[in-house]
């Protein structure tokens, strides 16, 4: 593993899920992690329910913008994270793939969206025990 692992989260519209992990790794993960987003068919704006959701775990992503997913992303990812986007993720060989399966947050109100969110949480506590093992934060690694 790279001294510091890219992670890429896809979804369809970039919007809710992909944005909520990835601002929960950048939140958790701190500097050890670069942190990427992006969707197939990004959509205008950024889920407001997932922003309010997020901002209950005291994290901001309300400046976060959909981003179209592009194949430069995917090859300098370390690992794929996707979210229901099925075929339209570009597959390279030697990444590492998840998909992970989660309710769309899209229409849904705040109830509807904690648990979304809190599952997510609990997959990027596990993904970072990962691809982080034994490396506290703050602690430079050559």
């Amino acid at each position: 593993m790279m001294s510091k692992p890219t992670v890429l989260f896809v979804c369809i519209h970039n919007a809710g899920r992909s944005q909520m992990a990835a601002g929960y790794l950048r939140h958790l993960g701190g500097s050890r992690v670069e942190v990427l987003s992006a969707g197939s068919t990004p959509a205008d704006a950024i889920n407001p329910v997932a922003v309010r959701a997020m901002a209950e775990e005291g994290i901001d992503i309300s400046g976060e913008q959909p981003k179209i997913l592009t194949t430069d992303a995917v090859k300098t990812s370390d690992v794929v994270i996707t979210m229901g986007c099925g075929d339209t993720c570009p597959f390279y060989p030697g990444k590492r793939y998840e998909d992970w399966v989660l309710d769309d947050p899209a229409g849904q109100g705040i109830e509807a969206v904690r648990p979304i969110r809190d599952e997510i949480r609990s997959r990027i506590e596990i993904l970072l025990g990962e691809i982080l093992p034994d490396r506290p934060e703050g602690v430079a690694t050559s």
